[in-house]
């Protein structure tokens, strides 16, 4: 599992010209079963999702899809993390510590 925390690298007029573009590639990765949820940071300096996964090498090459980082306009941080413990309705992503 990973946490995509965005950071606004642009002013936000060039953020909500791009937010189109942005909603639709999250919607593609939601419709794909890649995204389990996402949003704004408060204040309104960037965003974070929560992403499904097995491959970091695959969340950062998705990652650099976004329309927010072809254009510049963002940079992400990626965290891995072993979700062991979820709630009931993501059961079906819950993860074993490696042994």
């Amino acid at each position: 599992m990973f946490v995509l925390e965005l950071s606004y690298t642009a002013p936000m007029e060039k953020i909500d010209a791009a937010l189109p573009r942005h909603v639709e590639w999250l919607n593609a990765h939601y419709a794909a079963g890649a995204f389990l949820a996402s949003g704004r940071k408060v204040p309104r300096e960037g965003g974070v999702i929560v992403a499904a996964g097995q491959d970091r090498a695959a969340i950062e090459a998705l990652v650099a899809t976004d329309p927010f980082v072809v254009d510049g306009l963002c940079a992400y941080r990626v965290t891995e993390f072993v979700a062991t413990t979820t709630a009931p309705a993501l059961d079906a992503y819950r993860e074993q510590l490696p042994g």
